[in-house]
């Protein structure tokens, strides 16, 4: 299963299945998909995004500018930056690289945040996976990238979602003084970022054609950002 695949099988899986018999003690489910379905993940991240409502706002208006700044530098407006028109105005890069910066130091605080939250949320993964695991006798358990084909009922999602709600139905939000993420959470909170942005992609595509702009043009490319 390529990647782009795996996403948008991840982001249909971000809704519920059918509840199905498990089949011949083999089981399929993904940690990512069950730790994005998680009801704590929802509403943690919707609680760290009413805390720092101001600096999300703040983020968008500095990224806005930058994507402007960045404009300003393709004079020939092929949306790609040469080094000629880079050092043509060093001043303009300048700024670029300062929002850049600012942007970063706005979401720090963020993005760990909604880290912590993923780390309580795994360090209950695995017990929930054994919960799962002993009700319904699975001998096998894979990856749902590991299998070419599966019949639905070997997808136990539902089932780890429901464990990990129960095991882990708060997490807060307060990230103790000196915490860092692992390697491990900061590839989950990646991945988990890829589907849900996957996800809202597919939602914002299923909207009736009604409801879009009758005069609707593709978003133009923008050009790529300079390097620091």
């Amino acid at each position: 299963m390529t990647k782009y695949a795996y996403l948008l099988a991840a982001a249909a899986a971000i809704a519920p299945l059918p509840a199905a018999a498990q089949v011949a003690g083999i089981a399929t489910t993904s940690p990512e998909i069950v730790i994005a379905r998680a009801a704590a993940r929802n509403t943690g991240y919707q609680q760290i995004q009413t805390q720092y409502a101001a600096q999300i706002t703040q983020i968008g208006t500095l990224r806005q500018e930058t994507q402007t700044l960045i404009k300003s530098l393709d004079t020939n407006n092929d949306n790609q930056l040469t080094d000629a028109e880079r050092t043509a105005k060093p001043a303009v890069v300048t700024q670029i690289q300062q929002k850049e910066q600012q942007i970063n130091t706005l979401a720090t605080p963020i993005t760990l945040a909604q880290a912590y939250v993923l780390d309580q949320l795994a360090r209950e993964y695995d017990a929930a996976r054994q919960q799962v695991v002993a009700a319904k006798r699975i001998q096998i358990m894979l990856s749902p990238d590991a299998i070419q084909w599966a019949p639905p009922a070997v997808d136990v999602t539902n089932d780890m979602v429901t464990a990990l709600n129960t095991r882990k139905p708060t997490v807060t939000t307060a990230v103790p003084a000196g915490w860092q993420p692992s390697r491990e959470i900061l590839q989950l909170q990646q991945t988990i970022q890829q589907i849900l942005l996957a996800a809202a992609q597919q939602q914002a595509a299923q909207q009736p054609a009604a409801q879009q702009p009758a005069a609707q043009q593709p978003a133009q490319q923008q050009p790529r950002p300079t390097g620091r």
